[in-house]
């Protein structure tokens, strides 16, 4: 079952990035999006779960896409902060009453 909610990807605007990548967050919230990350539920041209995701400025979210050719990023270092940041914003989203548990 694919898990898609417009309200989780709206929750995202204005939002502080929950990734904030040493020396690329641009701590803009302004450009804040729900950013998809890798898991099983992605694909060949198909983003993974609402629910695998997290808030993102426009330069971290090309760091984790690697759009923006530097190589100075582990892939150890990348997935420990998707992880964290899908952690993150979690807590947010718990926080502001969007996600319940």
């Amino acid at each position: 079952m694919k898990i898609e909610s417009k309200k989780l990807r709206d929750s995202a605007r204005d939002e502080e990035c929950t990734l904030q990548i040493v020396g690329v967050c641009n701590f803009n919230w302004q450009t804040t999006i729900l950013a998809h990350l890798p898991d099983e539920s992605n694909g060949m041209s198909t983003k993974s779960d609402d629910i695998s995701a997290c808030y993102a400025c426009h330069a971290c979210h090309d760091a984790i896409d690697r759009r923006n050719n530097d190589a100075s990023m582990t892939g150890e270092e990348r997935e420990w902060y998707m992880r964290r940041a899908m952690v993150r914003t979690w807590r947010k989203m718990v926080g502001l009453g969007i996600v319940q548990v």
